[in-house]
């Protein structure tokens, strides 16, 4: 697949996301929650773990960013949008890895303004309770915040490629990030270390104790979206339009 050929399918797949307004919507609601939920969380953090403290928003933007992903290829499910998406680029695969990249780029542009800002509002809401996260830590922060919406994103883009349901995804994912991984993660230890979230927001802490770092927790959280995107492409070969 050269340039020549990707850049009209990814051309394509991004006036389609830019065009609707719920996909422009979500990416809003990335920055909007993940800093309206720092804010009263850096007020009344804990100072043992400040940056934490600031990002803790973090928690809920990525639900925003987990409906972007869904949303954008759920739609090519509905009224037979597939069907003349695969008209225009017939290789489902290079139509796929468009549709991918599509997704993956925005959210990982607005996740960097949010890291940006995030890190700003939140630190200053900590006041003299707590030390301000440090340089590398607040830039390995802002970078961990990017990487991982973008993940938790294309893990849900291809989680609806594979159930081909928006709905089947939405219905698995936000209850998990909102109740299952909490409860999970405080009855099975450090097995709950491997969980996407859990891996993946080890970033935005200041220290841990279990057995990830920050870019090794956020390469699980790569395995888990990598396995959800091969599930997607797998069962789009396999079906038909």
């Amino acid at each position: 697949m050269t340039p020549s050929d990707f850049t009209p399918a990814l051309h394509s797949e991004w006036i389609k996301i830019r065009t609707l307004r719920s996909q422009t919507g979500a990416l809003c609601a990335v920055l909007v929650a993940t800093v309206a939920f720092s804010v009263p969380a850096g007020a009344h953090g804990s100072a043992s773990d400040p940056l934490f403290s600031v990002f803790f928003g973090v928690s809920f933007g990525q639900i925003a960013a987990v409906v972007f992903g869904t949303t954008a290829v759920s739609a090519e499910f509905q009224g037979g949008a597939l069907r003349v998406s695969l008209a225009a680029v017939p290789r489902r695969g290079r139509w796929f890895a468009a549709k991918l990249t599509a997704i993956a780029l925005p959210v990982l542009a607005v996740g960097l303004v949010t890291g940006l800002a995030t890190l700003v509002v939140g630190s200053a809401t900590l006041g003299d309770r707590a030390d301000v996260p440090g340089p590398a830590d607040g830039l390995r922060a802002v970078a961990g915040c990017a990487l991982y919406l973008t993940l938790m994103a294309l893990l849900a883009a291809g989680l609806t490629a594979a159930l081909r349901s928006g709905t089947g995804a939405l219905s698995i994912l936000i209850p998990f990030l909102l109740v299952v991984s909490f409860v999970v993660g405080d009855m099975s230890g450090n097995a709950a270390d491997l969980l996407p979230d859990r891996a993946g927001q080890v970033a935005l802490h200041s220290s841990w104790d279990g057995s990830l770092g920050p870019w090794s927790g956020l390469a699980v959280t790569a395995l888990w979206a990598a396995a959800a995107v091969t599930a997607g492409a797998w069962r789009l070969r396999r079906r038909d339009a």
